[in-house]
């Protein structure tokens, strides 16, 4: 089978391996379509790992199951979550599932963007889920993703009726406005420096949004909201400075979350009297859990998240590089994935 293999972000290569074995209680896919994820594209993270298979957000056809086996059978559609946890420990019994070790150390064989996956019992168990007729296998590949949104916005415990300031206007970016409104914020405010990503932004529901490659973040944000500033700011770019700015965009009684992490050589520093007197809580959230899966899922379902709106090319797995380039560029493109055959894209 064709794997896209990963050496550095411009060294991808396209091999041949055998398919994978199955124990008994493992299953394995054939891969339909594999998204592009921003963390497959942040130089710092994923080099450390290389070589390694590149992308963590499949979808596929259960090809084969082993002999002890029951909850699925070949012909399945699926979702395969990368990680999953082992629901016992007491970071999983206190719904920080992430923080589990098994969490940590599951993973899909060899990888996402793979021709057959190895499919392992706790992944199998623990977060994979049926795809209903009506969700096609590219809908699916936006489950994974859907899903790391969906958990931020709960631990910012959105009540309805917020402003809420997006700044990086990528897939994510724009994930987190599609699910900022349907979580009853009542005014949404895009900021990006690429004309095509401000112009989806609005197609998508932004009420208002922000050049900062022509305006001052900050000081426009307050033009807009009356010096309120937002409640919410959700900082997607992986860059301290895109971090002040949201700490300073955040109004009295808000929150900024911070989506990604910052570069290993950078500190965030803050004025601590600055984050007190205005009752300003800063968090982050970093991938997502079963339950989170599953909510992602149901978003996809009611046609909220759609590969319509976000995928914006489609590759072979020969082109993968060509896939990453586009999508480390962050120009003229949302959501890049791989697809493995003429019918992906059909429930």
């Amino acid at each position: 089978m064709k794997i896209a293999k990963l050496y550095h972000l411009n060294d991808i290569r396209i091999e041949h391996v055998p398919i994978p074995d199955i124990g008994p209680h493992d299953a394995l896919i054939r891969t339909k379509a594999c998204g592009i994820c921003s963390g497959d594209v942040m130089r710092w993270y994923i080099e450390k790992k290389a070589p390694l298979v590149v992308g963590h957000e499949p979808a596929g056809e259960i090809a084969r199951v082993g002999r002890e086996v029951a909850s699925f059978k070949p012909g399945e559609r699926v979702f395969v979550h990368h990680h999953a946890p082992c629901n016992t420990c007491r970071h999983c019994v206190r719904g920080n599932f992430v923080q589990c070790t098994t969490w940590r150390e599951t993973r899909l064989v060899p990888g996402g963007i793979s021709e057959y996956i190895m499919i392992p019992q706790r992944n199998l168990e623990n977060d994979t889920l049926r795809i209903p007729d009506e969700v096609s296998y590219e809908d699916a590949t936006l489950i994974e993703p859907a899903a790391c949104v969906i958990k931020a916005l709960k631990r910012i415990h959105m009540r309805g009726g917020e402003t809420v300031l997006v700044i990086g206007l990528g897939a994510m970016g724009l994930m987190h406005v599609l699910l900022a409104k349907k979580y009853g914020a009542a005014r949404i405010i895009g900021a990006d420096m690429v004309p095509f990503r401000l112009s989806k932004a609005k197609e998508m529901g932004a009420d208002e949004v922000i050049d900062v490659s022509q305006n001052v973040l900050v000081d426009t944000l307050g033009d807009i909201t009356g010096g309120e500033m937002a409640d919410v700011v959700v900082v997607g770019p992986n860059s301290v400075d895109a971090m002040h700015q949201g700490i300073a965009s955040t109004g009295r009684g808000g929150t900024t979350l911070l989506f990604t992490p910052a570069k290993p050589d950078e500190l965030l520093t803050i004025d601590p009297n600055h984050v007190y007197f205005r009752d300003i809580r800063i968090v982050s959230s970093y991938s997502c859990g079963p339950d989170d899966t599953r909510e992602a899922l149901n978003v996809v379902r009611e046609r909220v998240i759609t590969a319509q709106k976000l995928i914006s090319h489609r590759f072979r797995i020969e082109n993968t590089a060509e896939a990453v380039r586009l999508t480390a560029e962050a120009r003229n493109s949302l959501k890049c994935i791989i697809v493995f055959d003429e019918e992906t894209s059909q429930a």
